[in-house]
């Protein structure tokens, strides 16, 4: 953690999957899209701060995919809109006919917004009033991990399901890409059971390609599409068009 910048903003490297995310900024807009794009003036910031902690000064050509987000912030009590002085926090509200809304919050709390969500209903005589497992409860699939060497730990406990998908055809063994390690047998798992439907699904969603290496996710696409087609019982026409539609968001991830 970078704890004060240039202009006074947090900045993070952070460990995923044998690679190094860079971030992360924070700037308002006034218009939103279904794929936002990193603002130059933000890109270079990153790289910029960065290079003064690290022994090389990072490259737009280091960086193997660059994304951005619209993060979901609870409008303030006061009038400012700044959005360092926004809350984080979530809020549960609650309309005349008792419809409840979750507004805000963040990915790492979403245990607290859950329990806080229920609370609320049983505060208004929504559900019975019982007692929450929240905190103990296990997510899917979770098994502890010691040995993150091999990628396919983040499955937990269906990793012996995939690894028997690759025994039962040696080519779902094969990987996606020469040079990562992502096998056809995950796009096969995604699939069969975690309900992917295209190939932006798979590479973005389910095996995440698409923020670990852009470019390889392009090379990837067709034989994803591929596997998809044989999967779900679509044409040729439906693996061209879902290449094409890949290419076209992919693209905004590679830094040229």
């Amino acid at each position: 953690m970078i704890p004060k910048t240039d202009d006074g903003r947090v900045l993070f490297l952070v460990p995923w999957h044998n690679r190094v995310i860079a971030g992360t900024t924070d700037t308002p807009i006034d218009e939103h899209s279904l794929e936002p794009i990193a603002l130059e003036k933000e890109i270079e910031f990153i790289l910029k701060t960065a290079g003064r902690y690290l022994t090389k000064q990072p490259t737009r050509q280091d960086a193997l995919a660059v994304f951005a987000g619209l993060r979901p912030l609870a409008a303030p009590t006061g009038n400012s809109n700044k959005t360092k002085e926004i809350s984080r926090s979530h809020k549960v509200i609650v309309s005349d006919s008792n419809l409840l809304t979750l507004t805000g919050g963040k990915w790492t709390t979403f245990r607290r917004m859950g329990q806080d969500t229920v609370d609320k209903a049983i505060k208004i005589g929504c559900l019975p009033k019982k007692e929450s497992t929240s905190a103990t409860q296990k997510i899917y699939s979770a098994i502890p991990t010691t040995d993150r060497s091999n990628h396919m730990y983040i499955y937990g406990s269906d990793q012996e399901a995939i690894r028997a998908l690759e025994q039962e055809n040696p080519v779902w063994g094969e990987k996606l890409v020469e040079h990562l390690e992502f096998k056809k047998a995950e796009v096969l798992w995604a699939v069969r059971n975690e309900l992917a439907q295209t190939v932006e699904d798979v590479l973005s969603r389910r095996v995440r390609i698409l923020f670990l290496d852009a470019k390889a996710a392009i090379t990837a696409a067709p034989e994803v599409a591929s596997i998809l087609a044989q999967e779900l019982g679509k044409d040729e026409n439906w693996q061209k068009n879902q290449v094409e539609n890949f290419e076209k968001v992919a693209k905004n991830y590679i830094l040229n």
